[in-house]
């Protein structure tokens, strides 16, 4: 057996750290060439890393939650070898590029091109390993289109990247017999319920372990709390360190107070490595971009009606989103300066050929926008096929870089949380957003008589260095005259 420590790949121009999400291994495990081993979220996404060898599981580098950087060791592996150690850089190199199935993650990944890398070695003293120890770089073709900058993803040519591994001799003695496991399903409930598999005795063929095994095992363990729970209560046990009087017992950890509010503090969370890029992209907005916001109330009437009435027969009926978004392209054409950005080391303006129209989207790890490429090129119903495929993505966490950079315009539907207005942050480093509030039913002034109508408001927040409040407001007319009468501005789409 040989010790195989692979480290944390390249992620990308730009990307040099991630927050390890979890593990999808433990120790004890055997991957296999390609098989994920963590998710781990960077600056755009939650991304899969897939393992580069085969083996068994030996050290797992990094706590669930920790920060790490590119480069540091990420998880070692006992590759199932009986050749000599010189041979042991050649079968790795293989083994990430023979079987590949062409999983990436941004600038890493195995291939199945059949293409051919070089070896490199050099002598290494991994920590924790005797020393003597070499060190091999395979180097593995990289996916096109993986060239990821934080906050635009860029479309690159194919490339060639570095994996590093540390290489150590191990006796064969200290091999680690691995429990055998039904599917990556049980393991994944072992982890989610801290049951030990190697603790486990498999009822399965050949004594693998089986999904009803961890159940069991799960349910010894809570009944065993259970028990511990009663007995404490039965002898007046105090609980979490506080007596029966409410007041600290001796040695228990006395609660941080705010010395500026005098209020204890219940917790403190470092924010995701995405919420601080989704901060700091913020901030740049705000403080490099003069921006002024305009709005409109807007009769939806006529756009509700149109949309009750198209054929949903031939697949979901397009949402308004899409609906709007289809107008807001089509006023893109006519006022072009809110297309584009500017150049940060020139400070020329920039117009673009072309709509990559970015959306707001709520997930569960905050506000992402993913880009519709080439949204100029699409009709409504493809518009709408394309917000809910990247929503889907977004609030998954598999949205790739690619997706959720290179807007050039950005539309965000508020509405969605019931309020009807709101001045967005310009999603940097573009120009312009529109924003769409809420529809609801309010009294109208329609040919000298107030009726009921669904109102909405539209609102667009800009760049004053591109343009002035004249064409961003001849923006926000367009697509508000599109929405009180969109039949007209369909005629002509």
């Amino acid at each position: 057996m040989s010790l195989q420590v692979f480290r944390l790949p390249d992620l990308g121009e730009g990307l040099t750290e991630a927050d390890l999400v979890r593990w999808l291994v433990a120790v004890g495990d055997t991957v296999a060439v390609d098989e994920p081993i963590a998710e781990v979220e960077t600056a755009k996404s939650i991304v899969e890393v897939p393992s580069p060898f085969e083996g068994v599981v030996v050290g797992l580098h990094g706590s669930e939650g920790e920060t790490l950087t590119v480069g540091e060791p990420f998880l070692s592996v006992d590759l199932p070898s009986s050749e000599g150690p010189a041979a042991v850089g050649e079968a790795a190199e293989a083994t990430a590029e023979s079987t590949g199935s062409g999983n990436v993650l941004i600038g890493y990944g195995t291939t199945d091109t059949g293409a051919r890398g070089r070896t490199r070695r050099r002598r290494g003293s991994p920590v924790g390993t005797p020393t003597g120890s070499r060190v091999e770089h395979a180097r593995v073709a990289e996916a096109p289109g993986r060239d990821a900058l934080v906050g635009d993803a860029l479309f690159g040519e194919a490339s060639v990247s570095e994996i590093t591994v540390d290489e150590v001799s191990v006796s064969e003695s200290a091999n680690v017999s691995a429990p055998r496991v039904s599917s990556p399903l049980v393991r994944q409930l072992a982890r989610e319920h801290g049951v030990t598999l190697g603790a486990i005795t498999g009822t399965g063929d050949g004594g693998t372990i089986m999904r009803r095994d961890v159940e069991q095992a799960i349910a010894s363990v809570a009944q065993s709390h259970g028990s511990d729970r009663a007995e404490n209560q039965q002898h007046g046990a105090p609980q979490h360190g506080i007596s029966q009087h409410g007041t600290p017992q001796h040695g228990s950890v006395q609660p941080e107070t705010d010395p500026r509010s005098g209020l204890v503090i219940s917790s403190r969370t470092m924010p995701s490595m995405f919420r601080r890029t989704v901060a700091a992209a913020l901030a740049k907005s705000r403080t490099e971009i003069p921006e002024a916001t305009v709005w409109v109330d807007v009769d939806a009437t006529a756009l509700v009606d149109l949309r009750r009435q198209f054929n949903a027969d031939a697949g979901r009926t397009p949402g308004v989103l899409a609906l709007v978004s289809r107008f807001v392209v089509a006023g893109l054409e006519r006022y072009p300066a809110l297309n584009g950005r500017i150049d940060p080391d020139s400070g020329e303006q920039l117009q673009f050929d072309g709509v990559n129209l970015g959306f707001a989207a709520q997930t569960d790890r905050g506000l992402v926008v993913p880009a519709i490429r080439a949204a100029h090129t699409l009709n409504v119903r493809e518009l709408d096929a394309e917000i809910v495929r990247l929503s889907e993505l977004a609030r998954s966490g598999k949205a790739t870089p690619a997706d959720l950079g290179g807007g050039t315009f950005t539309i965000n539907n508020y509405g969605v949380f019931g309020v009807d207005g709101s001045a967005a942050i310009i999603n940097y480093p573009e120009v312009a957003i529109l924003g769409l509030g809420r529809i609801i039913e309010r009294p109208w002034v329609v040919d000298g008589q107030i009726v009921p109508r669904q109102l909405t408001q539209l609102s667009i927040v800009f760049d004053h260095r591109v343009c002035d409040g004249g064409e961003a407001a001849g923006l926000l007319r367009f697509v508000a005259d599109a929405v009180e009468n969109p039949l007209a501005l369909y005629a002509d789409l």
